[in-house]
Order: C-alpha cells, then sequence, then structure tokens
C-alpha cells in the first residue's frame, strides 16, 4: 500500500496566525466543536425560522463544490451551511470577511472552530493568498459557501455579482450551486444587533460549470454574470 503524505498546510504557524491562514486544516477537537454548533444552528433555523429547503436534489453527491447565494444578513452562510450533510459539512468552509470575522483573537477563534470559516482580506487579498484556495478547494476535496456580492445588503436587493468567484473555479470542473435564501433580510438585517423569529425558504438550483471558462479576466466576468443570472432566476 503506498501512502500520500503531505505536510499540514498550517504546519508551525502561531495559534493565532493559524486561526486566520487560508491553509488552516480541521483537527479532531475543531471537528467536534463544529459538529455540536452545526446541531444547534439546525435547530435555531427550524424552530425560530420554520427554515423550508427547496432543491436539496439539486447538491452534488460529494465535494468539491461551491454554494453561492444572495447576501442581505448574517443568516446567510448559516443557512447555507446547514444544508450540508457528511463529508461536505464537515468539509465546508464558509469564506468570511477577514477584517470583521478574523478581527479579534476571541473572534477568530470562533469563526474557526465553530463556524470553520475561512477569512477573505478584502481589498488586501494576495493572488498568491487566492490560488490557495482555489488549490485547496480541489485537492483537498472541500465545499466553499461564498456570496459574491461582496457584502450584505442593506435594503435585502441584490448587487452585482463580483469577479472573485471566477478566481477559484474558471477552468475547473467544480460545481458551482446557485441558492437564493429568502427571509432573511426581514429576519436579521444589517443594522440589527440580533435576529427575530421570521421565516426562512432557501432555493437550491441547478449546478452551474465552467470548466470551460479561461481563468482570466474575461473568464471571471462571465463566471459572475451567469452566476448572477442564476440566483436571481430563483427568486420567486
Amino acid at each position: 500500500m503506498k501512502w500520500d503524505l503531505r505536510p499540514a498546510r498550517d504546519l508551525g504557524l502561531k495559534p493565532i496566525d493559524r486561526l486566520r491562514s487560508q491553509g488552516r486544516e480541521t483537527g479532531l477537537g475543531s471537528l467536534a466543536a463544529q459538529g455540536v454548533w452545526r446541531r444547534m444552528v439546525r435547530g435555531y433555523l427550524a424552530v425560530a425560522h420554520r427554515l423550508v429547503v427547496e432543491g436539496r436534489e439539486n447538491l452534488p453527491p460529494a465535494p468539491p463544490y461551491v454554494l453561492i447565494g444572495n447576501h442581505s444578513s448574517h443568516l446567510d452562510a448559516l443557512t447555507l451551511s446547514s444544508v450540508l450533510r457528511g463529508a461536505a459539512a464537515r468539509r465546508g468552509y464558509a469564506l468570511a470577511a477577514g477584517d470583521f470575522f478574523f478581527s479579534s483573537g476571541a473572534s477568530s477563534a470562533f469563526a474557526a472552530y465553530a463556524v470553520n470559516a475561512l477569512p477573505v482580506w478584502r481589498r488586501r487579498t494576495t493572488r498568491k493568498e487566492l490560488n490557495m484556495l482555489r488549490d485547496r478547494l480541489v485537492e483537498d476535496s472541500l465545499v466553499y459557501i461564498l456570496f459574491p456580492e461582496g457584502t450584505r445588503s442593506r435594503d435585502g436587493a441584490m448587487a452585482k455579482f463580483q469577479p472573485g468567484l471566477g478566481t477559484l473555479v474558471a477552468g475547473t470542473s467544480v460545481p458551482v450551486v446557485p441558492c437564493y435564501l429568502d427571509g432573511a433580510h426581514k429576519a436579521w438585517p444589517p443594522e440589527a444587533k440580533f435576529p427575530k423569529p421570521s421565516p426562512l425558504v432557501l432555493r437550491i438550483g441547478a449546478p452551474l460549470h465552467f470548466a470551460d471558462q479561461p481563468n482570466e479576466k474575461a473568464g471571471w466576468a462571465a463566471i459572475a454574470e451567469k452566476s448572477e443570472a442564476a440566483v436571481r432566476a430563483l427568486i420567486r
């Protein structure tokens, strides 16, 4: 039997640097914490928001793949991650704003060990860091959850998708699954400190494929445009 072993991507990093690293890998302790967190979130969404999921059959049977959706609330990533099961749940990472979720040691620990988020630093993420995220997606068979608008909508309306998604999937066989979450802005708008009980409906569309798109600006723009159209098509 031949073993394909490699050092951990976060080997040798200081604890705080490890939490904020895009190469952070999941250990047994964090797997246990994330499992508890997922069960709590699923229970909360079922009770407080009576979450209804439409199109669950459109989720690919196994990673890697990317879940994308509209972004108007902190409930968005929690809801999309709640539909993952099995290996997809254990390998699911939300790509989160580093300047918000990783601004302190405490917030970094919560984002890393409970939510299993990876930081994307707005306006200062380097090409090397994007390449690491792209490589990890395929090599480690991960699921990414991201919101191509780049920030939460203040009025609930969808904004234009940014091209960052394309840098991760252009020219690869990784499916992109469009989602639309209805009701999140009403339940927890950006200006509110806490959510309020209110119904949520998550619609999951058919996967998109971008193996034919070049990994360059034109391809990234085309991916953003097609992905935005697929998410908007789920609005009722």
